[in-house]
């Protein structure tokens, strides 16, 4: 049975659909020992693939999903050039290849989806899936409700335009606040752009499980 260079590297949990594309374009993916430079190459079991010069094994296991409560001080990454600790550092030794669901910054913690495809993966991640992701952040400054309310049309930052937010205050104290921010979509360091643009600090920022459709 042939199958797609691209999806074969994606179900081997090594990266997206659309990052494997782009190790193909860059000559980084042998077949039999020859580099290809065409993402839409076919090839089959008896092939060996190998990225950068790793092998890729014809997996036929089923997507599957883990949770991992990723703790503040770590990245979500495979590799750091700095060398600081990643997440993958912490996970058990016998589980097989995985890519994350998107990404936490490493002085923030919670909930993060680990998966053995990474097309399933750019699933998740997509914004026009709506797979809602729900956070808790502890702030320090002032806010009112009706100026978070207006995050639900969205916002517009240094000529990025991030999408609509549903935000809330749950605990409101002296010293700090908690709000609940809920989001369709999840850009570089999101939430805490916003939040610092309207003039509030970040103590805390937790991702909690809510992952659906």
């Amino acid at each position: 049975m042939l199958i797609n260079i691209t999806k074969l590297i994606a179900h081997s949990g090594l990266c997206s659909r659309r990052e494997a594309k782009a190790l193909v374009m860059n000559g980084d993916v042998t077949v039999n020992g020859k580099v290809i430079c065409v993402p839409t190459t076919k090839i089959d079991s008896n092939d060996k693939v190998m990225v950068q010069d790793k092998p890729i094994k014809h997996s036929s296991e089923a997507p599957r999903l883990w949770m991992l409560y990723k703790p503040p001080g770590f990245i979500t990454t495979t590799k750091d050039p700095q060398n600081r600790p990643t997440i993958f550092d912490i996970l058990p030794k016998n589980l097989p290849r995985l890519v994350s669901v998107g990404r936490l910054d490493i002085n923030s913690e919670g909930l993060l989806l680990l998966t053995n495809n990474g097309d399933l993966a750019r699933y998740f991640e997509l914004p026009k899936n709506a797979v809602t992701r729900k956070y808790h952040v502890r702030i320090f400054g002032y806010i009112t409700q009706d100026l978070l309310n207006s995050l639900s049309k969205g916002y517009k930052l240094n000529g990025i335009k991030y999408g609509p937010i549903d935000a809330k205050i749950f605990k409101e104290g002296q010293a700090n606040s908690w709000l609940e921010l809920t989001l369709t979509e999840g850009k570089n360091r999101e939430i805490r752009k916003i939040l610092a643009d309207l003039g509030l600090r970040i103590s805390k920022l937790k991702k909690r499980r809510n992952h659906r459709n």
